[in-house]
């Protein structure tokens, strides 16, 4: 498995939770000068690349882009033709006419971006998109015969109740996708939010109200039939993201644009997030992972799967006995957080809440 990032960092708007590389474009051509830089990195990165099983057109808003843009873009991944090709898209800035052009370039799963049904949630958040857009993408996306949709939503906003998720939940089925991807609202750095907390102008959720959403997001997605295999991703008919799971199986990736991260299996390395200092000279820095942090990252990263860690092959790769060699686990045992089931290491369902106090063990 071999996969490709593109990070387009152009956005109509900002939103408030987002610390993605993003900024709002002046005009289109500040957008035709950064396809032309990303087409430099795109052909340095790849010369000796001869095929990726996933791409991934991500953010900022890819789908912001006219219809000559895309094209363009699209024109400069056409040589690949990988199993899963994705773009990110709001709801606003999709028309059935890129729609088209998706299907026409190869594209075959839209990762769809609308957080919460509820207008007052989606200004609070600065979200700009109204639920009939929502439908219309979807619906015009399954005429065009792109089904593999998935959609993102944010819990735990300041603002939702119980009911918000219920409703949230309600108004999801109705869109009947096949992948859901719904995280917990992060306060980063970088963000609008976050300089609101600063001036203490942001209260965070509660703790305990945060893991009732979640509870209730786990069973009601379960009862609509989706499989939780991830601690935030919901797939139906193994309708899995595999891009992400490049991620959280250690899996080599590559990636273009201004801000993106990328991993050879033994080298991270990042860009430049400013666009003059991308242009300059795309890459910001790299480090040479040691072994114990490839440990860390691989049981970090696969503890997130519902599959868990396969303690066998930890064993085989990197001669370590997990149980043995981080004592610290033992309590989390005892908490019911993590258990152990046929020789793979997994969180429990109260564990996924949870699960950051146990990865904080590998680090």
């Amino acid at each position: 498995m071999r996969g490709l990032y593109v990070h387009i960092p152009f956005c109509e708007h900002i939103c408030f939770y987002c610390d993605f590389a993003k900024r709002v474009a002046k005009n289109q051509s500040m957008i035709d000068e950064y396809l032309a830089y990303l087409e430099k990195d795109f052909l340095t990165i790849t010369d000796n690349v001869p095929f990726y099983d996933t791409i991934y057109l991500g953010g900022g808003t890819p789908s912001m882009l006219s219809v000559d843009q895309l094209k363009t873009l699209f024109k400069l991944l056409s040589r690949y033709n990988p199993t899963e090709f994705t773009i990110e898209v709001n709801p606003e800035s999709y028309t059935h006419e890129k729609g088209l052009l998706f299907k026409e370039y190869g594209i075959n799963r839209v990762s769809l971006g609308v957080q919460s049904f509820e207008a007052p949630i989606l200004e609070y958040i600065g979200r700009k998109h109204s639920n009939q857009q929502v439908f219309d993408t979807v619906y015009s996306l399954k005429s065009i015969g792109i089904t593999n949709i998935s959609i993102d939503l944010i819990f735990s906003i300041p603002g939702q109740t119980i009911n918000s998720i219920e409703n949230d939940l309600e108004l999801l089925k109705k869109l009947d996708v096949p992948h859901v991807s719904y995280y917990s609202l992060i306060l980063e750095e970088k963000t609008v939010f976050y300089h609101k907390y600063l001036k203490k102008e942001f209260n965070q959720t509660d703790i305990d109200l945060e893991a009732d959403m979640y509870e209730m997001i786990v069973q009601k997605l379960k009862e609509q039939g989706y499989e939780q295999y991830e601690i935030s991703n919901f797939a139906k008919d193994h309708k899995y993201s595999m891009h992400n799971q490049l991620y959280w199986t250690m899996e080599p990736y590559d990636a273009i644009g201004a801000g993106a991260h990328g991993y050879d299996g033994k080298i991270r390395y990042y860009n430049h997030r400013h666009l003059s200092e991308y242009y300059h000279m795309p890459r910001q820095g790299s480090y040479v992972e040691t072994d114990y942090q490839r440990l860390s990252d691989s049981l970090i990263f696969g503890l997130r799967r519902s599959s868990g860690v396969n303690l066998k092959e930890i064993k085989e790769k990197y001669n370590v006995d997990v149980i043995e060699s981080y004592p610290d686990l033992s309590k989390f045992f005892e908490l019911g957080l993590i258990t152990i089931e046929k020789d793979y290491l997994k969180l429990t369902q109260k564990g996924f809440l949870l699960g950051n106090q146990v990865f904080e063990v590998f680090v």
